[in-house]
């Protein structure tokens, strides 16, 4: 009886006063219950009993990835649109190339984004997804913390694609907070995968996602449910007491299902035992990372001998965002398990950005005038809606 009742995870056996509650007025929140910092610890540990070895976690695991699979209203094989990418205005940089580049998801919705790849590389290489997080003007793609890390990745020889979130950049068929936005992200995050191995010069072995704050949960929820994805590196996001403050983390019942409750370190732990990184700091809700979620999680990859593959590195004194030191850490990681040459950008024995240039929007944007959006594009709320039914 014990074994049942712990194996559920039953949140509600906390005093509801003790919780964060979510704001009635935000149907993006309902779902993910809030926690005190405290409390998520609390819930966190409760759940880590329900597990004590290998069998026992991957128990629990295939009910979780199930749960986010339900939650989602995911189908077992999407009704994707054919690929036919549009590639267009190839620039010859510094040590990789970028262009702009488009391709459907499901049938009249496009994924837009910029794909870097690296000059002087032979035989087949690393590939690296690049989910973005939120700004403030919908420009994520565009801004110098995004360029950056697709260049330097590029530059240490990995093939790089970066997407639009829903309703920024190029990606204006829809709002962003579109009921089912987390449906579809994660449907585009699938579909970008597809694109991304099909390259011939990719190797579908060495294959990695990296994304900051909201990017950070399309790249856990990915790597989640898809097996081709080799290592992971959440950035800023795994949390045991936040879920996530948009419709597009938290806005669907992933995380309260009528079996069980879990949370995002649990869903984040469904990598292992592939390499992980998380990177952290003392600025937001992974202040406490090195101490709650990080000894969770690596406690799971034990159950697999596999504590090697696991790492942590906390910036105490940082924020939330993607910055250098975070970039820093990032590359490392991805050099060690990709296989990818760190010498590319270093500098007397430094990560050394200075070659990078960053683009202006205007040139890394995949529809205008001269390349404007397909004529079978689905366009508004509703019709995007009625895509996914």
């Amino acid at each position: 009886m014990r074994s049942s009742f712990l194996s559920v995870c039953l949140w509600s056996l906390l005093p509801l006063a003790t919780l964060a509650q979510p704001n009635p007025d935000r149907p993006d929140l309902r779902q993910g219950k809030y926690f005190s910092e405290a409390d998520g610890a609390k819930a966190l540990e409760q759940c880590g009993q329900a597990y004590t070895d290998r069998a026992s976690w991957e128990k629990r695991a295939a009910l979780i990835r199930q749960g986010i699979r339900d939650g989602m209203k995911l189908p077992a094989k999407p009704a994707f649109a054919p690929l036919k990418p549009i590639r267009h205005s190839l620039r010859k940089m510094d040590g990789y190339t970028v262009e702009n580049v488009a391709f459907e998801s499901l049938p009249g919705f496009y994924i837009t984004g910029n794909l870097y790849k690296p000059v002087g590389v032979s035989g087949k290489t690393a590939a690296v997804l690049c989910p973005h997080g939120h700004t403030p003007n919908q420009d994520a793609r565009f801004v110098e913390q995004t360029q950056q890390r697709c260049i330097s990745m590029a530059r240490m020889g990995a093939v790089v694609f970066v997407y639009d979130m829903l309703g920024y950049g190029d990606s204006k068929q829809c709002d962003h907070k579109i009921p089912e936005a987390a449906k579809l992200q994660t449907l585009n995050s699938i579909r970008a995968l597809d694109f991304l191995t099909s390259l011939p010069e990719v190797d579908p072995e060495r294959v990695a996602v990296s994304g900051e704050s909201g990017g950070g949960t399309q790249t856990f929820l990915l790597t989640a449910l898809d097996t081709r994805v080799k290592v992971s590196v959440p950035v800023v996001m795994v949390s045991a007491h936040f879920f996530g403050g948009c419709v597009c983390e938290s806005g669907m019942p992933i995380h309260k299902r009528p079996t069980h409750e879990t949370n995002n370190v649990e869903i984040a732990a469904l990598a292992a035992p592939r390499p992980m990184i998380m990177i952290s700091d003392g600025g937001d809700w992974t202040l406490n990372t090195p101490n709650v979620e990080y000894p969770h999680i690596r406690r799971i990859y034990g159950f697999y001998g596999a504590q090697d593959r696991i790492e942590n590195v906390h910036l105490a004194n940082e924020k939330h965002d993607y910055g250098p030191s975070k970039r820093a850490a990032a590359y490392r990681f991805l050099a060690k398990h990709l296989k990818l040459d760190l010498n590319r950008i270093q500098k007397n024995g430094q990560i050394d950005e200075s070659p990078n240039v960053l683009l202006k929007p205007a040139d890394l944007q995949v529809f205008n005038d001269a390349h404007p959006r397909p004529a079978n594009a689905v366009v508004g709320d509703d019709a995007v809606m009625a895509l996914l039914k």
